[in-house]
């Protein structure tokens, strides 16, 4: 079985969605193109549960392009699966399939293990929607190998800086447990607690993270899968503070930009070119510039300016624009308004002074 290949489709409750389709230039071309050739992703990860909302998940990250498309896998109230190292990807189908059958992880996995001639180099965290777990690190993992479980979690890794890194990944987990967070959230918070603290030994390789998370309650995915999160950053200088920055994004959490409310002439030549169209306190025949909110881009003005965007057929906030978008389209438009209302002469005499350059 190959790894899922990955595209951007669109937002689907939050995130990034997968596609079966065959988009070759997605996997890397270290990969080869037989689907013969072992997958190699010394990594670390987190495969987690949420008993509150049965939310499953995995984040992880690794210096290999497009660990997303080998290592996590999940099914909407059955668990989640992350297999890694001498990578099988089959094992996220396999494992998951017995979880779905009420295998419980311990049995599932050491019954795929022992039908697995590379058992020894394979490193797989295996957790049941129950919070059930079972993990396995093959003795030909080195330096440095191994893992920890937790409650409603297992983190695992191989050839990381050391021990400290999958104890950074199950503080942070542990620590976020009963939080009114999103089981998204945590799981990068785990896996940037994991990379701060060295991660993945290599340096000056390419590097990759993943979050993916499934929810079986109804209406939480608009897709037959259960799936809500999946972020798949394939190649990124920092790809685990990307993944945060797109979740943020995407979930539009306060700070992901910029919030402010635009002051300048800029605004006052709007208001003056939206008051000589009628459109901004058209009972005024001459606004005044000492007014505390002369500058300020206000709700009044935002609001002329969708009604002068709506009467000439411009997309306003009911077509998905944003409210009081003024781009040089409508710029354009506005100074086209005044020409065919005899007024562009009286108008730039008026602006004259506002837009002067002084030294």
């Amino acid at each position: 079985m190959r790894p899922k290949r990955v595209t951007v489709l669109r937002a689907g409750c939050l995130a990034l969605l997968l596609t079966h389709s065959p988009l070759v230039a997605q996997e890397p071309v270290a990969w080869g193109v037989s689907g013969r050739e072992p997958l190699e992703f010394h990594t670390f990860s987190i495969a987690a549960i949420d008993p509150r909302t049965g939310e499953v998940g995995v984040a992880v990250t690794t210096r290999v392009p497009c660990v997303g498309n080998g290592v996590p896998w999940v099914r909407a109230g059955v668990g989640a699966v992350a297999t890694q190292a001498n990578t099988r990807t089959e094992y996220g189908q396999i494992l998951l399939d017995a979880l779905a059958k009420g295998e419980e992880p311990a049995k599932a996995l050491e019954r795929a293990l022992a039908a697995d001639s590379q058992a020894v180099s394979r490193q797989i965290g295996v957790i049941a929607v129950s919070g059930k777990t079972a993990q396995h690190t093959g003795t030909s993992n080195s330096p440095w190998a191994g893992g920890r479980a937790g409650k409603d979690y297992v983190t695992q890794g191989n050839l990381l800086v050391g021990p400290e890194v999958v104890d950074a990944v199950a503080a942070s987990f542990e620590a976020s447990e009963g939080t009114p967070r999103h089981l998204a959230d945590r799981l990068i918070d785990a896996i940037a607690a994991g990379h701060a603290k060295g991660g993945d030994a290599r340096k000056g390789r390419t590097q990759s993270a993943a979050v993916i998370v499934a929810d079986a309650r109804p209406g939480r995915s608009r897709r037959a899968d259960g799936v809500t999160v999946n972020i798949n950053v394939c190649e990124n200088p920092n790809p685990v503070a990307e993944l945060r920055r797109i979740y943020n994004t995407i979930s539009q959490t306060l700070g992901f930009r910029q919030l402010e409310q635009f002051t300048g002439n800029d605004i006052w030549q709007l208001k003056v070119m939206l008051n000589a169209l009628g459109l901004f306190r058209p009972n005024e025949k001459e606004l005044r510039r000492d007014v505390p909110d002369a500058l300020l881009y206000t709700p009044e003005a935002v609001a002329a300016v969708d009604a002068f965007r709506s009467a000439e057929h411009l997309s306003g906030p009911t077509l998905g624009s944003p409210p009081g978008l003024v781009d040089e389209d409508t710029v354009a438009r506005l100074w086209a308004a005044l020409a065919r209302a005899g007024k562009v002469d009286s108008v730039r005499q008026s602006l004259l002074e506002t837009v002067a350059v002084r030294r």
